[in-house]
């Protein structure tokens, strides 16, 4: 009976939030012409903020002023045309009727069909809260305690403490997690692998900070393993977060440069190197080498990995020709966009910036509706920039490709972290805080992005 009484009350709520504004419209119904041309007004006070911040000319801002006229015009004979309140005052009485017979004599039928009304109710000592809210079910917490007995009587097992911390980092205890796998690298000090994941879970513990025990610990991968590069930036890391902000700059530099360009630390990296450039006074673009070309198949030998003993000279003058038969193919049939992408990208590795703008311009001109289109265009803009003393905010060229990135995918990661960065460099904290807020929620807690778009919306926050 407390059910029923319960669901009586709350779909009366219902209807006296939806059918009284009805009956009100009903009596006295809006002028709709008024309220379209309150819109074309706001649309133009918003036409004068665009021109103002150059991201349309003056012959575009008049243009667009006639049609928003044209438009409010038009508003003006319709009103006085005539007014069609009479049909919407009927069909506005007709609706509340409706729903309010329709609502719950729906909400009833349904529930009859598909609900229990006879179902008990179950006691809350018998539900599994924890599993509900999204954590591990309790046969795995089992699992756990049960491996943390063994490995108390046993503590010399290597296998049980790794798989310890790896659940552990699953579930977003990074603490314990490299807790367990402490006790993992005490037993096997020479497995490099596992001496990175440990340095990488107490950087995530330690949200994004590296401290002295994972930096112990990138240094004894990189004895062994000098071109780890999980090792090496993390290492460029510790320094940068200690204030050698120059040291820092040089290994990052020099881990891109030996990277290959579909490397998926490569975007990450070049983050590092734009802020240890800005904490420098450089400008980013003149400090940010460019990455090996892509280990794909289509890009033939790279650096170390020809078999023929190519030299330098000679791996250039292979990656100019097939540069050049790329940019013929093209000519031919201008309308492939990834071929115009992957041209930019090819010039970009070759150190000729003004070809790899044209390249992403044809791109952009082609298809201004994509996403990765207008973020491959605004770096070709931030490869030309000269360098300057003192950092300066992105240009506005390259500024409003990345909006127009966002516009077509708001989610757009790199748009998003050049923005924000654009506008920390203005001065403008509140919209960098909005721009990585929102990067920072397409990662888990456990990405090394995470832990260090928290570091940079920290110091926002304090005021860095």
């Amino acid at each position: 009976m407390l059910f029923w009484i319960f669901a009586a009350v709350l779909t009366a709520a219902v209807l006296l939030l939806i059918v009284p504004p009805l009956l009100r419209s009903a009596g006295s119904a809006p002028d709709r012409e008024d309220f379209d041309r309150e819109v074309y007004r706001d649309q133009l006070d918003e036409l004068e903020r665009d021109r103002a911040r150059g991201l349309i000319n003056d012959a575009q801002a008049e243009a667009a002023k006639a049609e928003i006229g044209r438009r409010m015009l038009a508003t003006v004979e319709k009103g006085d045309a005539g007014s069609t309140a009479p049909a919407t005052t009927r069909s506005a009485r007709v609706l509340a009727m409706l729903l309010a017979l329709v609502l719950p004599v729906g909400a009833l039928a349904v529930y009859g069909t598909y609900g229990s009304p006879d179902l008990p109710a179950q006691p809350l000592a018998s539900r599994n809260l924890e599993q509900e809210r999204g954590g591990p079910p309790k046969t795995v917490l089992a699992a756990m305690d049960k491996l943390k007995a063994q490995l108390a009587e046993n503590p010399g097992d290597l296998q049980g403490w790794l798989i310890l911390g790896q659940a552990y980092a699953k579930m977003g205890r990074n603490a314990d997690a490299a807790d367990a796998l402490r006790h993992a690298v005490a037993l096997n000090k020479d497995d490099v692998e596992l001496q990175g994941l440990f340095g990488e879970t107490l950087v995530s513990a330690n949200d994004g900070m590296v401290p002295e025990e994972a930096a112990m610990a990138f240094d004894a991968v990189l004895a062994k393993e000098p071109k780890d590069p999980r090792a090496r930036f993390f290492a460029a890391l510790a320094r940068f977060q200690a204030g050698d902000q120059k040291g820092a700059l040089e290994r990052w530099s020099a881990l891109l440069a030996e990277s290959p360009a579909d490397a998926p630390w490569v975007p990450v990296l070049r983050d590092q190197i734009r802020e240890a450039a800005v904490a420098l006074n450089l400008d980013p673009a003149t400090v940010t080498p460019q990455p090996l070309p892509a280990a794909s198949k289509d890009a033939g030998p790279v650096a170390g990995q020809s078999g023929q003993g190519q030299n330098g000279q000679g791996q250039d003058e292979m990656i100019r020709g097939m540069v050049s038969s790329l940019a013929a193919k093209l000519d031919a049939d201008p309308s492939d966009i990834d071929g115009w992408l992957k041209l930019a990208r090819s010039y970009g590795v070759l150190g000729e910036p003004a070809k790899a703008l044209e390249a992403a311009r044809k791109a952009r001109e082609r298809a201004p509706e994509r996403a990765d289109v207008q973020v491959a265009y605004a770096n070709a803009v931030l490869q030309t920039q000269p360098r300057n003393e003192t950092p300066k905010p992105l240009p506005e060229e390259a500024t409003a490709a990345l909006r127009q990135a966002l516009e077509a995918e708001p989610e757009n990661k790199d748009a998003l972290w050049l923005l924000g960065l654009d506008a920390m460099m203005s001065g403008r904290k509140d919209e960098a805080a909005t721009h990585w807020g929102k990067l920072i929620a397409q990662f888990k807690p456990s990405d090394p992005e995470y832990t260090l778009l928290k570091g940079r919306l920290d110091a926002l926050k304090a005021g860095g």
